[in-house]
């Protein structure tokens, strides 16, 4: 047994599991006129219910005692104080700095980090307003109407993800496109509609090494420069990076990198020089409310008390869940189109930062972490999946996000996505018991056999956060993201993981580079399972046929 796990508030917990397990949110509703008020929260113009959820005060008191117990206030402060709390690669953790607000110093080894943050702010913005305004120019003269970003994981999720949540923002000004995978499919589309001589490139790799990110950038290095010859990469390519001298040799002037810092993760990279392409999309004044946003979440976040902290609420009633009830997998499910890649840009968050097997010492845990995060937007969803949420046997809480207005009315459009998203809550909740389908078929003068009526009831019981803003703006976004990125901090100190590696990753990536050499006829015999040898062998003899 854990520490965790033998912790009093971990076995308070598990006791409470048993008298609450079977209890339906029907009754919790009925006992409690009041659930739903008591079980809000309002932070600015984004509401937040967690009153269909299959808790009570004892349920939220337990965990919040669990929390406490895991010092999560202590490992906040820590952060905040910039502090080497990624314990495996002995850095900080400071994603905060890059949207800090305040004139608050935050420190590294005694080294206020804040003028370096808003020196390089000030430059992407610079950079960004050259290239909107038109006055920055590619090497014939013409003003660059795209942007293709060339990065993968984090360096291009939450680009991704941003400027396709803030198009309303983009309109009229550079077109962003984005490029990450490997398959070369993806960069000839993307470049296929576009001119070499108005397309400008960010490649956005830490170190410059990133291999799928580096293949990528040589290619469309090569795409451009068969159009305008090698003289027109300085106008044209924008580095993402720290490694001055390889972006050198790449060909990329020093006044087109933007640097940032190893206390920057991947996936917490947005609001860094990562964020350019963002930049470029939707103009300095969107990304600057974007990153007020951020800060307001982390000021929540810093400053309430547990009992009124919404992170630690989204993070403890999701640890409710996936230990105490077995819950699996957990589904964002956004009922905005603009918002259609935010559970993919999760996955990432989530997943690479919980989907750890040890604890900060070392030692295997024997509870579960990280869940399976994934979702789709409504109301497609409904028509896809939804059966197994609504009749199948597996539990998946499930955030619905919602937003009241619209940017785009169109007649009853959007009071009919509406009437869907709270109605899917309130159907996961209450479910329909056999005696309700008899008595609407009655109604209907229609009557089933005990077989039929069966496969027609519902469960309920079925658990949901509804978040709802008023409209997806650039400041409302940023506060959701920073939401969710406290929640996986929180139940990555509760479950005792280091949340800020991605050591998971690295086994891929080295067996890949071996059966590369391979795969060129570089390398030498290597030792591979019966199963790797002979797909490999199928590969080369069939894509080079004697």
């Amino acid at each position: 047994m854990s520490r965790l796990t033998e912790s009093a508030p971990w076995r308070a917990l598990v006791e409470h599991h048993k008298a609450l397990q079977h209890v339906h949110l029907r009754e919790l509703f009925a006992a409690d006129p009041h659930r739903a008020e008591a079980l809000s929260h309002t932070l600015a113009d984004t509401f937040f219910d967690f009153s269909k959820h299959r808790i009570t005060s004892e349920t939220l008191t337990l965990l919040l005692e669990l929390a406490r117990a895991a010092q999560v206030p202590r490992w906040r402060d820590r952060m905040f104080a910039g502090e080497p709390i990624n314990v495996t690669e002995g850095r900080p953790v400071l994603h905060v700095a890059l949207r800090n607000r305040s004139d608050r110093p935050i420190r590294v080894d005694g080294h206020d980090v804040m003028p370096e943050v808003r020196a390089v702010l000030d430059r992407m913005y610079t950079f960004a307003e050259e290239i909107r305004s038109g006055a920055g120019r590619g090497a014939t003269g013409r003003a660059f109407t795209d942007v293709v970003n060339i990065g993968i994981g984090g360096s291009d999720l939450g680009p991704v993800m941003v400027t396709e949540a803030l198009r309303p923002w983009g309109k009229g000004g550079i077109r962003p496109h984005f490029v990450s995978n490997i398959d070369g499919t993806h960069l000839v589309e993307t470049l296929s509609s576009l001119d070499p001589e108005t397309t400008l490139f960010c490649v956005a790799s830490k170190t410059f090494t990133t291999i799928e990110t580096l293949t990528n950038a040589a290619s469309a290095r090569a795409w451009l420069t068969s159009a305008l010859g090698d003289d027109a990469v300085a106008a044209h390519f924008v580095a993402l990076s720290t490694h001055a001298e390889r972006v050198a040799a790449f060909g990329i002037p020093e006044a087109h990198r933007f640097g940032f810092w190893d206390w920057v993760g991947g996936r917490y990279s947005l609001w860094s020089a990562i964020g350019l392409s963002i930049v470029l999309a939707i103009g300095p004044d969107a990304f600057d409310e974007l990153l007020q946003g951020a800060y307001e979440a982390d000021e929540h976040f810093r400053t309430a008390p547990l009992e009124d902290n919404v992170p630690v609420w989204m993070a403890m009633i999701g640890i409710w869940y996936h230990d105490f009830f077995g819950a699996a997998s957990h589904a964002i499910l956004p009922y905005d189109q603009y918002l259609h890649r935010f559970a993919a840009y999760f996955q990432q968050g989530d997943m690479e930062s919980n989907g750890k097997g040890v604890d900060r010492g070392g030692c295997s845990v024997d509870y579960p972490t990280g869940p399976v995060v994934w979702g789709e937007p409504g109301t497609n969803g409904q028509h896809a999946f939804f059966q197994l949420l609504h009749q199948g046997t597996h539990l998946v809480p499930c955030d619905f996000i919602g937003a009241i207005r619209s940017h785009n009315p169109l007649g009853e459009h959007h009071d009919i996505l509406m009437a869907n998203f709270f109605a899917q809550t309130e159907a996961l909740m209450r479910g329909r018991t056999a005696d309700e389908v008899r008595a609407g078929l009655a109604r209907r003068g229609t009557e089933l056999s005990d077989d039929a009526v069966a496969h027609r009831t519902f469960p309920g019981n079925r658990p949901t956060t509804t978040i709802l803003l008023d409209q997806i703006t650039p400041r409302s976004l940023g506060r959701l993201i920073a939401l969710y990125e406290h929640k996986i901090f929180v139940q990555g100190i509760v479950w005792d993981i280091n949340s800020f590696d991605q050591w998971g990753v690295e086994l891929g990536k080295e067996l890949a580079t071996t059966i590369l050499s391979e795969l060129r006829g570089d390398g030498g015999p290597s030792l591979h399972d019966a199963s790797t040898a002979a797909l490999i062998a199928r590969y080369r003899t069939r894509r080079d046929p004697a």
